[in-house]
């Protein structure tokens, strides 16, 4: 082949390339389309099935609370036995109540412990991004 042969070749595949990006430049935001929407069908579908878990999750919690309340009068009839049913019954509750009181100071502690809810260290880091901005170096 000569050189006269070669160069038409090289056009051709040159046209084809400009073509095939053309062409992919056109389809290109179709396919991304294509693809979000499938994305927001598993998102979708996903979230569906959490949202059955969850379901079952809040059934479960509830049917444990029934069956604490239900262990409680237990413990009231149980108590009864030996004591008249009101100090029964009074004596559970203050029980009840000494236990919210234990639950209730831990939990405050535990908020206590944790802090204000600013972000502090976020703060922080964006006081010392500004002080380099300006100029400023305190260390």
């Amino acid at each position: 082949m000569t050189a006269q042969h070669r160069a038409p070749e090289g056009q051709a595949q040159e046209q084809t390339l400009g073509a095939l990006v053309h062409q992919l430049s056109q389809q290109l935001p179709e396919l991304i389309r294509s693809e979000m929407r499938l994305a927001q069908a598993e998102v979708a579908q996903k979230g569906k099935r959490a949202g059955a878990g969850i379901g079952m999750f809040s059934v479960a919690g509830l049917l444990a609370f029934f069956a604490l309340g239900t262990l409680v009068a237990t413990a009231v009839i149980a108590l009864a036995l030996v004591v008249d049913a009101w100090l029964a019954g009074l004596l559970v509750a203050l029980v009840l109540l000494a236990g919210a009181a234990v639950a209730g100071l831990v939990g405050r502690n535990k908020v206590a412990e944790a802090g204000p809810p600013a972000p502090e260290r976020a703060i922080q880091g964006l006081k010392d991004d500004l002080a380099t901005v300006k100029g400023d170096h305190h260390e």
